[in-house]
């Protein structure tokens, strides 16, 4: 079963803290699936991971456009793992559903937005008590992710 990191975003949006993330899954020859909460969400992700820096892209594709199997980064709002990632990203309240499949789930939530981490305490209590692994990860002042717990 997949380990379960918690990401709590406090200085940094998600469109710039999430493709650093999914290059490094890259770079570790893993495929990486985002599941997001909303497909306009994801539509607006998908253009800012063509875009995210002037030298580079991310290789991916969305729900509705493209075939699953052959994406190294698949954004949906579905279940299931139809691309074989080794890692999850879940965004914007997105449920983990079966995380057999993975070897790694992220749940990336903003610490700027209450519901947000009301719902990402509950997921830690509840993946405690289920015994999945799970760390938290915040950002420092400098931008870096520093494991909490």
């Amino acid at each position: 079963m997949a380990e379960l990191w918690f990401y709590h975003l406090e200085r940094t949006e998600l469109e710039r803290a999430l493709p650093p993330l999914l290059e490094k899954c890259l770079q570790r020859g893993w495929r990486a699936l985002v599941r997001g909460g909303s497909a306009e969400r994801l539509e607006a992700l998908d253009t800012t991971l063509w875009t995210w820096r002037d030298e580079s892209f991310l290789p991916h594709a969305r729900e509705g456009e493209g075939e699953a199997a052959r994406q190294p980064v698949w954004l949906t709002t579905a279940e299931g793992n139809p691309n074989g990632a080794k890692a999850l990203f879940l965004i914007d309240g997105a449920e983990a559903g079966d995380l057999a499949s993975f070897e790694r789930a992220c749940l990336m939530f903003d610490g700027r937005d209450e519901a947000a981490l009301e719902s990402a305490r509950r997921r830690w209590k509840e993946a405690k008590e289920a015994g999945i692994i799970a760390s938290y990860w915040r950002e420092s002042a400098q931008g870096k992710w520093e494991k909490q717990a």
